[in-house]
């Protein structure tokens, strides 16, 4: 039922001035995965130390890193991409050696935990390890108790997209997507947690609620809102605003920076009610085969020149506080790339409710649909 698909969906398609370095990225990627044409000698030759195999999603790394790590650390990388969080989960399940770091959210870290398909990290063999932000190790700990099995590789937030030519007043709570001023001029996330969300925050309850009385009262507040929504959309949140067919429009954190770019009359704002904060992290899987490689791929991507490259190349805000002392302030500075601490202390993690209540969310979002 989630729609964190949809989000990742966007993040492949985020930058469309990338379409050569995603391309660049494949024929990379066939080449690794055909062994460079090389015979098997003159691979153990090229890539003395064994291999690594790793699952991330599409266009979610700068492609040179892999080139880079392999160089430095004679490990031949097998990388592979996936598109959902759904997909991902039953082919690991299945085969649950197939993979040895995968790169999954936040809700679905919380789910292979539970049914024991990653392993704990192992902290001594990740030295840089010390280079992740304590806010964001503190957030993540919501569904990686002791944030023992998974690394932050990138986070963010959702808030409200505005055109400031078209917005006077200061965008600081959800209730200004029920504002009658705005009819015909709000786009929705067409998402089942992502729309609760809006609506539970504005409630003042928690986003993982499972109370039902909760949950029909925010579905009461969705249809009383659905009159004033132009749209409910995914990737056309995104396209909408930069095009200013709306003034208003709930949207993942990631997203903003090529939207401003696009059209500087854009900003972003969480408001003062709370708001979901999203963490894609690294974990090893509990079927993994090259265990020590593993660890060696994960502590790589801690150093604060791989982490800031990544930035550079996807522009998702990095958890790598060594990072992001070389990262420009114009972006540090930009909470709709950075939240600070405040912002990140009101926000919660979506945590996984389980299938049955996974089913009652989308029982109400057919009503308010």
């Amino acid at each position: 039922m989630r729609k964190h698909a949809e989000r990742k969906g966007l993040r492949q398609k985020h930058q469309g001035r990338r379409v050569q370095a995603a391309a660049a990225l494949g024929v990379l990627m066939a080449s690794v995965l055909a062994g460079c044409g090389l015979g098997e000698g003159d691979m153990a030759a090229r890539y003395p130390n064994g291999e690594v195999k790793v699952y991330n999603w599409g266009e979610y790394i700068d492609e040179e890193l892999i080139e880079q790590f392999q160089e430095e650390y004679g490990i031949r990388v097998i990388y592979d991409t996936f598109t959902t969080n759904e997909e991902m989960f039953p082919k690991l399940q299945a085969e649950p050696g197939m993979y040895d770091v995968v790169c999954p959210s936040d809700y679905m870290i919380e789910k292979m935990i539970q049914y024991d398909m990653v392993q704990p990290l192992d902290k001594d063999k990740l030295p840089h390890y010390d280079n992740m932000g304590t806010a964001y190790l503190e957030k993540m700990e919501e569904f990686d108790p002791g944030n023992q099995y998974a690394l932050p590789y990138t986070w963010g937030t959702v808030g409200i997209l505005y055109n400031t030519s078209m917005v006077q007043e200061p965008v600081d709570s959800w209730d200004i997507l029920w504002d009658e001023t705005y009819e015909n001029e709000i786009i929705m996330q067409d998402s089942v947690r992502d729309a609760f969300m809006v609506a539970l925050k504005r409630l003042g309850y928690s986003c993982n609620t499972t109370d039902e009385g909760q949950l029909e009262e925010a579905m009461v507040t969705l249809r009383d809102q659905k009159r004033l929504v132009k749209a409910y959309a995914i990737d056309e949140v995104r396209d909408k605003m930069i095009d200013e067919a709306a003034a208003l429009g709930v949207i993942y954190s990631g997203e903003y920076l090529y939207c401003k770019e696009e059209n500087p009359q854009l900003a972003y704002a969480v408001p003062q009610e709370g708001s979901n904060i999203w963490f894609d992290g690294w974990v090893i899987t509990s079927g993994a085969q090259n265990v020590e490689n593993a660890h060696k791929w994960l502590d790589f991507l801690c150093t604060a020149e791989a982490a800031y490259k990544n930035f550079e190349y996807i522009t998702y805000a990095t958890p790598n506080t060594a990072a992001q002392e070389m990262i420009a302030a114009e972006y540090l500075e930009d909470p709709g790339v950075f939240a600070d601490e405040e912002t990140i202390g009101r926000c919660e993690v979506y945590r996984y409710l389980g299938d049955e209540m996974d089913n009652i969310y989308y029982e109400f979002w057919k009503k308010v649909k």
